[in-house]
């Protein structure tokens, strides 16, 4: 790749960097052509990374693109429309959310497969604050994009892309399990045709739900299964395969079936629609239907500051209450910080899962913010990356991030032409389309292998899925990573020690303490204090050895912790020996403990050290031995007969 632009050093970090990226253009982009084409970026390039794949941008990557492109629009159609209702909104503001961040990321993202747009979780997130009526829902649904925009932008420029590894796996799959029950339940009125009744949590839904029962509409409630059954069962079909050798019928077969697989929200949206407008021509309203659309693109105007809540105030709670931005933030609560979290988390677990290591980080946070920053210009609500429509993107074959502007486009077109017609969608086909797809976000799967590996770890997990459903997901959410950080802190306070007696090839006895851990911070001083102690009473006054060849950290507690630890041996003419420290290690302690200290770095010193002590008066003092014997190999073990404790 150095050698594909010039012999000139100047350009060998640059083609590194190039190669980096390689892997997320084109598959028939060979390498040589990736860097004659990228090495000289111009400034619109450096501004605008997504400007750079119009470089060779040919026929057959505008065709991939357009069928991916529209592929995705016939996912995101329904699914915005579904996800506005779960949002607690007019549909309309589906579609408002789903072209915006398609053109932002296609302009600043690195990953070709991630499409940006409403996903069940946020907009799950977002509900909690969209129930007062009037304009209230839709304003503070807007402010809450543009601030979590703001926040994601915050996060990318300190760098702090890194806080999303604080939430464990165990956390994630708790959390998202527990969201796609409570998306899930959310939906069941709706899906059953059940009017009235109201439920802010999990418990309460499930209750309304089963309370109101026997007022369930038949003709919604067959409907709304009958899709479910019907979505699920064209899942299947992408999973037939048309091997290498197959016929031409056979492939044009096995593309049908993968395409039907694809668009199956689209096609169940579509054909309950026609039959809800049959019905309607005939004078008949068997199902509830989605109402009015509003049609038109929407107006790009600053997003708004202050809002009225038509009930919530006065005696009774029914009087107009004005907010302004202060009072908004405060409604908006945590969920300012707890909402771009939840969204770099999946778009980062996306774009890895799709471009690798090659993908930077900072330029996807940028790219997500502005995302949710230009969208709440456009009456958007928050969106993130959706992991179901990347995966269609990638199995449509797209080759450049340009297939999330012709999905914008999509989009456009359907505010533009088809809004009339959505008022015939049936509210119960598109509980549908989320139930059948939040079904998929509960991963069962992960509880037997920890089970068997460890056990430890299902109880951050087990924590923030049931706090998640009793209290809500934000508060579940921060008790299980809550949980995980008292485990780590649990584990550096208490590291791992083994203990046994050895002896030399002399038959000198003494007491081996190997921590199992790299680092020994001060909350774990006075546990390895105590250790040394119980062992000294079971063992008796024998030598210790502290085993530090595993240590690769103390801390200046930790250190002032083992002078102390020697001091009292020393008083019961016991000798402490620090055995295999590292160069740092041993620096730290040679600055903190002087000259009081024994070390060896071998079995040879520590035979020889351990047979000086035995024929010496148990009372004299010994000075730090220079350490000049390399370490021992990490694959020799040690030759000491080790009795376990």
């Amino acid at each position: 790749l150095v050698v594909a632009k010039s012999d000139s050093e100047e350009y060998v970090p640059k083609s590194i960097f190039y190669y980096l990226n390689y892997r997320n253009t084109a598959p028939t982009t060979t390498a040589a052509q990736y860097v004659t084409t990228n090495m000289g970026l111009s400034r619109l390039e450096r501004v605008i990374p997504g400007t750079r794949w119009l470089r060779g941008y040919t026929g057959q990557f505008v065709v991939a693109d357009l069928i991916a492109g529209i592929t995705v629009g016939l996912t995101v159609l329904p699914q915005g429309l579904a996800y506005a209702t779960l949002a607690g909104l007019e549909p309309q503001y589906g579609l408002y959310s789903a072209f915006v961040g398609g053109v932002v990321y296609a302009l600043l993202g690195g990953c070709r497969e991630v499409t940006i747009g409403p996903t069940a979780l946020l907009s799950l997130m977002t509900s909690r604050h969209t129930g007062y009526g009037g304009e209230s829902g839709p304003q503070l649904a807007i402010l809450l994009c543009f601030l979590s925009g703001v926040v994601e932008l915050l996060m990318a420029v300190l760098r702090l892309g890194a806080l999303v590894d604080l939430i464990s796996l165990p956390v994630t799959v708790g959390f998202t399990s527990a969201t796609a029950l409570i998306i899930g339940a959310s939906q069941l009125k709706a899906l059953l045709g059940i009017r009235g009744g109201s439920g802010s949590g999990f418990a309460s839904t499930v209750r309304t739900v089963v309370e109101k029962m026997p007022e369930a509409r038949v003709a919604d409630s067959v409907l709304g299964i009958v899709s479910i059954i019907v979505l699920l069962a064209m899942r299947k079909l992408k999973d037939i395969k048309t091997p290498p050798e197959a016929t031409k019928g056979r492939r044009i077969l096995g593309f049908v079936f993968w395409l039907t697989a694809t668009a199956r929200n689209a096609l169940v949206v579509l054909v309950t629609s026609f039959v809800a407008f049959y019905y309607d021509q005939r004078g008949e309203r068997p199902f509830i239907l989605t109402g009015t659309v509003k049609s038109g693109i929407p107006d790009f105007q600053l997003p708004p500051f202050s809002t009225v809540l038509p009930a919530g105030g006065g005696i009774n709670g029914t009087s107009p209450v004005q907010l302004g931005f202060i009072g908004m933030i405060e409604e908006l609560g945590a969920s300012i910080a707890l909402v771009p979290i939840i969204a770099v988390l999946g778009n980062v677990a996306i774009s890895k899962a799709f471009g690798g290591s090659g993908i930077n980080p900072t330029r996807e946070l940028v790219a997500l913010s502005l995302s949710n920053i230009c969208g709440s210009f456009f009456s958007s609500f928050p969106v993130t990356g959706s992991f179901s429509r990347s995966a269609v993107n990638h199995a449509s074959g797209v080759k450049t991030p340009i297939g999330g502007i012709y999905t914008g486009a999509l989009v456009l077109l359907a505010l533009g032409v088809l809004t009339p017609y959505f008022q015939y969608i049936p509210k119960a086909a598109l509980s549908a389309v989320i139930i059948s797809a939040v079904i998929f976000m509960i991963e069962y799967e992960v509880i037997r292998p920890l089970w068997r590996c460890s056990k430890r770890e299902l109880i951050p997990g087990a924590v923030t899925f049931v706090l998640s459903l009793i209290v809500g997901v934000e508060l579940g959410l921060l008790a299980g990573v809550l949980t995980d950080l008292a485990f780590v802190v649990y584990r550096t306070a208490r590291p791992l020690l083994t203990v046994s007696v050895a002896g030399t090839s002399l038959g000198t006895q003494y007491i081996l303490i190997r921590p199992n851990h790299s680092l020994i911070y001060f909350p774990a001083v006075e546990w390895v204090r105590n250790v040394t102690s119980k062992a000294i009473k079971q063992h008796g006054n024998i030598p210790v050895v502290f085993d530090c060849r595993l240590v690769n950290e103390f801390d200046y507690t930790a250190a002032t912790g083992l002078q102390m630890l020697r001091k009292e041996l020393e008083k019961k003419k016991i000798p402490l020996i620090v055995y295999g420290s590292s160069s740092e290690v041993r620096k730290l302690l040679q600055e903190t403990l002087k000259s009081s200290l024994l070390e060896v770095t071998n079995d040879d010193e520590l035979e020889a050290l351990l047979q000086e002590l035995s024929a010496a008066d148990g009372g004299g003092k010994h000075e730090l031995r220079e350490v000049v014997t390399p370490l021992l190999s990490p694959d020799r073990a040690p030759p000491i007969a080790e009795i376990e404790e």
